[in-house]
């Protein structure tokens, strides 16, 4: 496609002269590959608090979980991590100048998130979880040094997946509390820094994360540890009135939790242990690629002129034709037998979609599901690609001509169903996180703005990230994580295909 996707393929070359690596956090460790070394040294464990200069910080604070919530309740956090590039960055400047603005903003953008500064409980007498805040409480934050190689994690190659995860900080659950949040910040001296987020699937959606980032690096980047205001549009909105319960759907989602578990006793059942993520990465590789605006006109045109009579009433956005044609590439990248199932879904942001509106600042989980099953065989002859932009236009259409709350009580039991749906293991699934639509590349911290950002979850789920064009010209890049074979294959497919 671009000379991004031609830079991923020739990347591979240095893939190839690297065995597979294990990673392993701790004080001090090594990861070996070919001629190189990495080491990942921990400067720092804390716990930022809310600024104690506020009055707001001493103030006991819970949230009850709403049925968007319970709905993502035991599912692995998401995990983000930011790039900044600042080649002169000592440790010693670190040290005096980059670290303490960005805790010092921090403890001042928690004032707006005091959610985040505390944990997920279950009280005895609650009939669900709910976010708990007293004014001992803060986000536990680890402080790092790294001599991996900034340029390569942060750049479109091929690397291994497992190189990230030293960078992403670790969500800590256990049976009776889970943290919402938990953030890193490692050097790359000489070369920049990383900013790290894992978070509670239960507790944020892709939106509130992002907000919450953008709040984080707009009060650092103001400097002033007198005034922490944010904008409106930064400002998140706590009330959990404005998003309404179609009607028992909170329970209705803890019971099927409780059934897919097999939980008997009432102990297991008010566990906050996470699940634990289905470990694939180790034989993984990632890459970052790019559709451009010029590719978006390519891939409408030809869907136009194979589809002249239907295609005028396809939903041709520029998600559309991106999911379609990443969906297309990957099941021709894996080939095989045409017979096998394919899942393909995608989270929908309903705060605009609801009934009344719900704020676009809403503080929480505030979307829903939607997927369909087919077969490999659709996307593997030619006109796969026209296959896939029907069926991801008809999901689309879909949720906004029934509504985003049709068929709400099944989705939560379609997903976790342990004979079949998305947890068959024979199944090829392939969901999207992140959006374009988050501006994620505005988390400017007053270094400059990412050079890049990156889900790593990605490749725990199975999923794609998909993010606004770094350079601001409504392009779109989507990280991935396939086997090797696999990427390679993939690297190919997606230079040829849009040129047909």
């Amino acid at each position: 496609m671009n000379s991004n996707a031609s830079k991923a393929y020739a990347h591979l070359a240095y893939y190839k002269l690297r065995p597979s690596i294990s990673s392993n956090k701790g004080s001090d460790f090594k990861r070996k590959h070919g001629r190189q070394s990495a080491t990942m040294k921990i400067l720092e464990s804390t716990r930022v608090t809310p600024s104690p200069n506020s009055p707001i910080a001493s103030a006991q604070f819970s949230l009850p979980l709403t049925f968007s919530d319970v709905f993502w309740f035991k599912f692995p956090p998401v995990e983000r991590l930011f790039f900044y590039r600042l080649n002169d960055l000592t440790l010693s400047r670190f040290n005096s100048e980059i670290l303490p603005k960005l805790q010092q903003s921090l403890s001042l953008t928690l004032l707006h998130f005091l959610p985040l500064a505390g944990n997920l409980k279950w009280p005895s007498n609650s009939p669900k979880p709910i976010i708990s805040y007293t004014s001992s409480d803060g986000v536990p934050l680890t402080v790092a040094q790294s001599d991996a190689d900034f340029d390569l994690l942060s750049g479109n190659g091929v690397y291994e997946a497992v190189e990230l995860h030293p960078l992403t900080p670790v969500l800590i659950t256990s049976d009776d509390s889970a943290s919402t949040i938990a953030l890193q910040i490692t050097l790359f001296p000489n070369t920049g820094f990383c900013v790290g987020i894992a978070a509670h699937h239960a507790v944020l959606d892709g939106k509130t994360t992002t907000m919450f980032i953008k709040s984080w690096a707009y009060i650092c980047k103001q400097g002033n540890p007198e005034n922490s205001s944010l904008p409106p549009e930064l400002t998140p909105v706590l009330d959990r009135s404005v998003l309404r319960d179609p009607g028992g759907v909170d329970m209705l989602y803890l019971k099927t939790w409780f059934d897919s578990m097999g939980s008997v006793s009432d102990t297991d059942k008010k566990s906050l242990k996470i699940l634990p993520s289905k470990g694939e990465a180790a034989s993984l590789v990632r890459a970052t690629v790019e559709i451009t605006r010029e590719d978006l006109k390519k891939l409408r045109e030809r869907v136009l002129s194979k589809l002249p009579d239907t295609g005028k009433d396809l939903h041709l956005s520029t998600f559309v034709l991106t999911y379609a044609y990443i969906a297309t590439c990957i099941v021709r990248s894996r080939g095989g037998n045409g017979d096998r199932d394919v899942a393909i879904g995608f989270t929908i942001d309903c705060r605009p979609l609801l009934n009344p509106r719900v704020p676009e600042n809403y503080f929480g989980n505030c979307n829903t599901i939607t997927g369909e099953f087919t077969k490999a065989r659709d996307f593997l002859d030619g006109n796969g690609f026209l296959f896939g932009v029907q069926k991801v236009s008809d999901l689309v259409k879909q949720v906004k001509e029934k509504g985003v709350l049709e068929g709400i009580e099944t989705k939560l039991s379609l997903l976790l169903n342990p004979g079949g749906g998305y947890a068959a293991k024979s199944l090829q699934v392939i969901t999207v996180a992140g959006s374009p639509g988050f501006g994620v590349y505005s988390s400017d911290f007053g270094w400059g703005k990412p050079v890049k950002v990156v889900i790593v979850s990605v490749d725990k789920n199975e999923a794609v990230s998909l993010a606004e064009s770094r350079d601001g010209t409504r392009g779109v890049e989507i990280g991935l994580a396939l086997k090797k074979h696999e990427m390679e294959k993939f690297s190919s497919l997606f230079l040829a295909e849009v040129e047909k």
